[in-house]
């Protein structure tokens, strides 16, 4: 893409209404502009971020073996009201009615439309275990959403659901979705820690949030700081392999992690001192294992081996994807702006050409921006008639991790300059050598 041609609304000067950085910084770079109050537009920065997040919960849901489906965002209210939820939600849940004064209401999670599709079409254990997962817009009308997209009323989410026979089936499947989490948040440069959680109006007695450490975070947290140095890594995993997911759900879950909810102040006095932490987090995800409370309200069950029929122990999981930009700005920028991690960026590389219109610089900036796009990457390529500094400050604030500077004193000696955004360091090579760097350093984040 070339910066000319983009859209790209960028702000001078710091919004008013934003109190925290990542809205301020998502306002200021051009993401998001506020519809009304906790509702937003997505403009093309921001909505290819929201894409790349899209993308690798899909790819990390497929290795997991779990099947996306799309469920309607209007609901009936019938099928809440068969789960006892319809009137218990509270006023978070936006509720109408249709032309012929049907109850309806917009979706704020799917447990009962989910499993009314499953006991329409599934009727034996044969066919089980079964997740299906969706990425769809949610609302819940907060009372007073603040914080840009980290406590908006309409929101982009993943939400899963899971269908079992019994229960270890069923906490097989939760082991599964910690695992394939785990995996996800680390392919977006974020360190998520599941923490023991209350389960809310979901339901169900077992429960982990995962939460990224930020000042700004809307949860107390309190750990033991020995959970920060685990990290998943590129080790492989057989999502089949029960002993394998369990094990990987003790490692991440053994040490004290609780929200402000769950806080057992006599456990956290066990956790040495010295390793005791209290601090603020962003919920950016949470499973559940619920049983089989909405199978027995709704009628969801499945001939048994012994022919009997048989409530079904369900699950939910859920990523907010939106609030993942939030969340990963928060955890990830400087004065200057955002810094992406490489997993995430929008374009993989900036290009800055410092004097456009010269013949060399442009014909160098043209080759490099060819050279890379046809190595299946995607640069941003600034060719406006600019001043130097402007460009920079553009670069910086929209966060692309590298930056190849191209200018007619450099091409003398024949070199370019490569900058990295998250420190500051430059280094002179060729042009050739500079989109070989780049590409070397995509290929290790695949």
């Amino acid at each position: 893409m070339r910066l000319s041609r983009y859209f790209l609304p960028v702000l001078k000067e710091n919004p008013s209404e934003a109190q925290i950085v990542s809205h301020r910084l998502m306002l200021r770079a051009g993401m998001i502009k506020q519809a009304s109050a906790g509702i937003y537009s997505w403009l093309p920065l921001g909505f290819k971020v929201l894409r790349k997040l899209e993308n690798i919960v899909h790819e990390e849901q497929a290795k997991a073996g779990h099947i996306a489906i799309q469920m309607p965002i209007l609901q009936s209210a019938d099928l809440w009201r068969e789960s006892g939820r319809y009137d218990d939600y509270g006023q978070e849940m936006l509720r109408m009615q249709d032309r012929h004064g049907r109850d309806m209401l917009y979706t704020p999670t799917a447990e009962e439309l989910v499993t009314d599709i499953f006991r329409g079409h599934v009727s034996s254990y044969k066919d089980l275990p079964l997740t299906l997962y969706q990425i769809q817009w949610k609302f819940r009308d907060e009372i007073r959403p603040r914080f840009g997209v980290m406590r908006g009323r309409e929101f982009y989410m993943k939400d899963g659901y899971n269908f079992d026979l019994t229960k270890e089936d069923a906490l097989h499947a939760y082991n599964r979705h910690l695992v394939s989490y785990l995996r996800t948040y680390e392919r977006m440069g974020l360190q998520a820690i599941p923490m023991r959680a209350d389960s809310g109006p979901i339901g169900g007695d077992d429960t982990h949030e995962f939460l990224v450490l930020a000042d700004t975070g809307e949860s107390e947290v309190f750990y033991d700081s020995a959970v920060t140095d685990l990290t998943f890594g590129d080790r492989q995993i057989d999502y089949d392999n029960r002993e394998q997911c369990q094990a990987i759900l003790e490692e991440f879950t053994s040490k004290y992690a609780r929200t402000d909810e769950t806080h057992d102040e006599a456990l956290f006095n066990q956790v040495p001192e010295e390793r005791r932490r209290v601090a603020r987090g962003i919920e950016v995800g949470q499973i559940f294992y619920f049983g089989t409370k909405y199978s027995e309200a709704m009628g969801a069950t499945v001939q048994g081996p012994d022919g009997k029929p048989t409530p079904v122990h369900m699950g939910s999981h859920g990523i907010g994807v939106s609030r993942l930009i939030g969340a990963i700005i928060e955890a990830s920028h400087d004065d200057k702006g955002i810094i992406w991690p490489e997993g995430v960026t929008p374009f993989h590389c900036g290009i800055v050409n410092l004097k456009q219109g010269d013949d060399e610089a442009d014909v160098a900036c043209e080759k490099l921006y060819g050279a890379l796009t046809a190595l299946g990457l995607e640069p941003l390529y600034d060719d406006r008639n600019e001043r130097a500094g402007g460009k920079f400050a553009t670069m910086d604030l929209i966060g692309l991790p590298w930056r190849i500077t191209v200018g007619p004193r450099g091409l003398k000696n024949g070199v370019v300059e490569l900058t990295c955004r998250r420190t500051g360091e430059s280094e002179e090579l060729s042009p050739e050598a500079a989109v070989t760097k780049v590409a070397e350093i995509y290929e290790r984040t695949v």
